[in-house]
């Protein structure tokens, strides 16, 4: 059996074990979780599971209509600990824990939704969200158009994805290149403590179906998040950090991959600005062409699969609207387009890693030879 990085112990496979190992791995997760939430809160600290928990608590207190559907959301707390003990204060009918059928309860979250409830719709892996596919395309995303606007349906479906660490090929899934081409569906990736609380807050406050990827090597990020009922927009990405030498586009993960590449190229005299774009679907062009029009060269940094992936649909938009304030063809450094192996070493060389970052703003920038 793996171990992964959240406090829950292992990964789905894990949350699915049967006894007597799973009630001794529960046993655990909850005594590293109570440990956990000790040592953070001398230091005002947060990890992003806890920041998320605290989102999804928030809104079901503000809003009855808010509900938890998914499997071992209720009891167990969810496989990363995000509804971790919500079903002692809300009640069973509030944390609905489903069977492992992924098109059932997704499409009983789309029927919630459609009657005037916010169900917020937990995949225990985004890779098994495929078995659902056809209830977030046909149904999720085309009920508002398709009823002639009688029907809204306001559901977020989230939970872990990406590469993680030996999770094999079906656990490590990045599904927004599959979910981009559905009409009627926003994509959302959180990326920080801060991020992850207020974006999710407003995902399940919007009108709108939202599929929201959380990264699983990230649920352990400490960090801070913002004082009191912070919302914040979907559809603005972030300014990392400001530059004038070029543009990096990333999000999710792939911000702290840009950011330790950035921190070598400072000390050649090189300043990248780099943007996390949040939302996935629709882009923020209002941002992303502000700061091309500065530096006039662009990569974009993703863990998502190079064909048809996030990375090609913005670099196609950047070319078309954006051609000539550009001085150098749009980068693109994505994953490999293989199954990500098992063994460490081969996952690694799928995924894109610092020094390749570095290596291709030095291209870009004319550092190093084209």
């Amino acid at each position: 059996m793996q171990t992964s990085l959240q406090p829950g112990g292992g990964a789905a496979a894990q949350a699915k074990s049967p006894a007597p190992w799973g009630h001794a791995l529960r046993r655990a997760s909850r005594r590293s979780t109570r440990w956990g939430a000790l040592r953070l809160a001398a230091k005002n600290e947060k990890l992003m599971w806890e920041a998320l928990r605290e989102a999804v608590d928030e809104e079901m207190e503000r809003d009855p209509n808010v509900l938890v559907i998914g499997e071992d959301v209720g009891h167990y707390g969810g496989s990363y600990k995000v509804t971790y003990d919500l079903y002692k204060k809300y009640g069973e009918w509030r944390l609905l824990d489903t069977p492992i059928c992924e098109n059932s309860f997704m499409g009983m979250g789309v029927g919630a939704a459609m009657v005037g409830l916010r169900p917020i719709v937990e995949g225990m892996n985004m890779g098994f969200l495929l078995l659902a596919f056809n209830q977030i395309s046909n149904n999720c995303g085309m009920l508002h158009y398709t009823s002639g606007g009688q029907f809204k349906v306001p559901m977020v479906v989230r939970g872990p994805g990406g590469v993680g660490r030996q999770l094999g090929a079906e656990h490590s899934q990045r599904l927004e290149s599959y979910f981009q081409g559905i009409p009627g569906v926003q994509l959302v990736a959180c990326s920080t403590v801060a991020n992850s609380k207020s974006l999710l807050k407003s995902a399940i406050r919007s009108d709108n179906p939202v599929v929201f990827f959380e990264h699983v090597l990230l649920y352990n990020l400490k960090g801070e998040t913002v004082d009191g009922d912070y919302c914040q927009p979907l559809e603005k990405a972030e300014i990392v950090r400001e530059g004038t030498d070029c543009t990096i586009l990333t999000y999710s993960r792939m911000r702290y991959t840009v950011l330790t590449a950035v921190q070598e190229l400072e000390k050649k005299g090189v300043h990248p600005e780099v943007i996390d774009l949040i939302s996935l679907k629709p882009f923020d062009m209002e941002a992303i062409a502000k700061s091309v029009k500065k530096t006039r060269r662009v990569i974009i940094v993703e863990e998502c699969m190079k064909t048809g992936g996030i990375g090609a649909s913005l670099s196609a938009v950047i070319s078309e609207s954006l051609f000539d304030d550009l001085d150098h063809e749009v980068m693109r450094l994505s994953s490999q387009d293989v199954p990500t192996a098992y063994a460490y070493d081969l996952e690694a060389a799928t995924i894109v890693q610092p020094e390749q970052v570095a290596e291709a703003v030095g291209k870009i920038c004319g550092l190093v030879p084209a």
